[in-house]
């Protein structure tokens, strides 16, 4: 888990009517030299066989220290500097309820459905019919059926042949039933009821992560999953990302051209020109080594002898932004994919910006006269930006202002893209901490993704478009379409404790 508090950020000053690409690659860029640089403070935890847990503290003002600790049992660690530290590490409820399989079916993942090799999941990962959040005529494949009605959910069936293209249909109409309503892709079901999970939760004093609280009030937080590279677990996951091999292009030619003038020189100006030109390429490569090390680069001896598999910082960023590519597991600094971000936000909203029509509402997305969802790629952001410009830009509307805590901070509304850039959760300590402000375990984060690609400038049955607004009953008792449910459960299987851990306990 890592931890790192800093002052508020500034949003640019730009008119938000001129925002461009440009503006949004500035605006990472800013931010990339800040995390680029950031030593989080770190929980580093691990579990023997025994049941007992190892917590490291690294990296925080108080100076490094560790704690062995049981699990499955609520506890205080006392740090050095005098802070109280309460801890649970083991078993509890899932605290993520939502209907995972209602999304996967609106992005036509087959992993989800259908028995999937790793080896063939590139291939098979997202099947290239349009996706959509009401089911199209004629994808059978994805579609809910009666007749199996767990499908994706725990059943899983063979591939047919010819997949992935024997899969891909062309829609040109929503499926209806008799009454003309649309079928929505989300049952509304909690795909986590009575599921427990692995929990590391810790509760923790602002001043024990800064010497700086009452300016440094956003805290970004992240977590990362690292196995050890001896582990035959995941197989999947190289030791080491793939490296650009062209900045080591300059270095190595001044190498080979200074070893040449060295052994072919017929005298000692050649020879002292050859070690000259030898001592600039081994310069060269420092500088480059430097610049484009490797990720281990900054690694210590404990964790270079594991892997990173897994990273979560934005709700659903992984599966929807990242495509759950393990090139992209980045952690905090994922500014070097806010191309791709456009790009993947173009995308899902050539799916999600027509269905949203097709039930009344508008989107942020701009899909022209389209109110089919087609599947449509880009190559560069360029040629996503105009679409997906709103969906970016514009203000994140809260339902009240319910989410302000401290009275004469003024806080602006959250933006798309200061959402998902960086790929942290960033805790205002002047909010509740309610997402996009952070996520506490009550926010249905889920469906508040959905919400961003909304108009949240227009109104329905009169009431603004907000973040929540997709969770309301009355929105979907309203429209055409069956089951008339929000996508996702408004509240948790098992309702959350009102003490530490605040999880509720294991089933």
């Amino acid at each position: 888990i890592l931890l790192d508090p800093d002052p508020r950020l500034v949003r640019p000053g730009a008119d938000p009517d001129s925002w461009s690409l440009d503006f949004l690659l500035d605006y990472a860029k800013a931010i990339d030299q800040k995390f680029v640089n950031l030593k989080p403070g770190e929980l580093r935890i691990t579990v023997d066989r025994a049941g007992k847990a190892t917590v490291k503290f690294v990296g925080f003002p108080g100076g490094d220290f560790s704690e062995v600790v049981d699990t499955n049992r609520v506890q205080t660690i006392d740090t050095p500097n005098g802070h109280a530290i309460k801890a649970y590490l083991g078993a509890r409820d899932d605290a993520f309820f939502n209907d995972l399989p209602g999304f996967f079916r609106s992005i036509n993942y087959a992993p989800q459905f259908y028995k999937v090799s790793w080896q063939a999941e590139k291939e098979l990962r997202e099947i290239a019919t349009p996706k959509t959040l009401l089911e199209l005529e004629g994808n059978t494949w994805f579609n809910f059926d009666p007749a199996r009605p767990n499908h994706g959910d725990p059943l899983k069936l063979d591939l047919p042949p010819g997949a992935p293209e024997s899969m891909v249909i062309q829609p040109t109409a929503y499926k209806k039933d008799a009454n003309g309503n649309y079928r929505f892709v989300y049952s509304g079901r909690d795909a986590q009821a009575g599921i427990n999970i692995n929990a590391l939760v810790f509760e923790i004093p602002l001043a024990f992560l800064t010497t700086d609280p009452s300016n440094e009030r956003i805290v970004n937080a992240w977590g990362e999953s690292w196995v050890l590279k001896a582990s035959d677990k995941i197989d999947t996951i190289p030791d080491e990302p793939e490296r650009n091999l062209w900045p080591w292009l300059v270095p190595v030619l001044l190498l080979l051209l200074g070893l040449f003038w060295l052994v072919r020189g017929t005298h000692k100006k050649g020879r002292i020109r050859g070690l000259v030109v030898i001592v600039l390429g081994i310069g060269a490569a420092v500088l480059v080594n430097f610049l484009f090390a490797g990720p281990e680069a900054d690694l210590d001896e404990q964790m270079r002898q594991y892997k990173i598999v897994d990273t979560d910082g934005v709700p659903f960023e992984d599966a929807a932004l990242s495509e759950r590519l393990h090139t992209r597991q980045l952690g905090a600094n994922n500014l070097q994919l806010v191309r791709a971000f456009a790009i993947r936000t173009a995308h899902l909203g050539w799916g999600f910006g027509p269905s949203i029509a097709a039930l009344g509402l508008r989107s942020a997305f701009d899909h022209g006269d389209e109110m089919i969802p087609q599947h449509r790629t880009y190559k560069t952001a360029v040629a996503a930006f105009p679409r997906v410009k709103r969906v970016l830009f514009q203000e994140l509307r809260m339902p009240d202002d319910s989410w302000k805590k401290t009275p004469g901070v003024n806080i602006p509304l959250k933006r798309g893209f200061e959402v998902f850039i960086p790929n942290v959760c960033a805790i205002d300590m002047d909010t509740t901490g309610t997402w996009p402000f952070g996520r506490r375990l009550e926010d249905q984060v889920a469906t508040r993704f959905l919400a961003v690609f909304l108009d949240m400038s227009q109104k329905v049955n009169g009431q603004p478009i907000h973040v929540d607004i997709l969770g309301e009953q009355a929105l979907w008792d309203a429209a055409p379409i069956e089951p008339k449910t929000p996508p996702n459960p408004l509240f948790n299987d098992k309702p959350f404790l009102t003490e530490f851990p605040y999880l509720a306990d294991p089933w």
